[in-house]
């Protein structure tokens, strides 16, 4: 049952809900909430449960219909630019977790190398989201957006993620 498509997509819809519906709750803290990134726990653990394809497409489809359902965050440059951010984390977390032996080490190995690579590609949709608007996107901007601004989420992803992993693993729930 738990490998049947119906079963598949039941979660996928969880993980899409449940990316809807953190930041509501992060928003509570005004001065940190946003670092927080609300998000992208959802998606990776959805990559991490699921397999790569189902990741990718959660991550892409949750900034998007949260920012046409809320207007947060803004779909033009942000959401967009998240969209692919968070495709490149599910896919990435959950490809590498299939492809590697399973250790403690190598969910982290996924988890930091599905982060880079997820940041990486913002980097680069922002550039040409930014420069389609006659506008500069700086080394700094990358640096205080995708690191300096999200050092709070990036330490909470770095310890939350790999923890849920683990007890999933232990209770069978991690597809293959």
């Amino acid at each position: 049952m738990k490998n049947s498509k119906t079963y598949k997509i039941t979660l996928s819809a969880l993980f899409l809900a449940l990316g809807i519906v953190m930041p509501f709750f992060t928003a509570q803290i005004p001065s940190i909430g946003s670092q927080l990134l609300p998000m992208h726990i959802p998606v990776l653990l959805c990559g991490f449960v699921l397999g790569g394809p189902y990741g990718a497409i959660i991550g892409f489809i949750t900034p998007l219909l949260r920012s046409a359902l809320f207007s947060m965050p803004p779909m033009f440059p942000t959401a967009i630019c998240m969209a692919f951010e968070l495709a490149v984390y599910g896919f990435m977390s959950g490809y590498l977790y299939r492809h590697l032996q399973k250790t403690t080490m190598n969910v982290y190995l996924s988890l930091i190398t599905a982060m880079i690579c997820g940041r990486v590609v913002w980097g680069i949709v922002s550039v040409i989201l930014f420069s389609m608007q006659n506008q500069a996107f700086s080394l700094s901007m990358f640096i205080a957006g995708a690191f300096a601004n999200a050092m709070i989420g990036i330490v909470l992803q770095i310890i939350i993620i790999p923890l849920c992993i683990m007890a999933l693993e232990r209770a069978h729930l991690i597809y293959e």
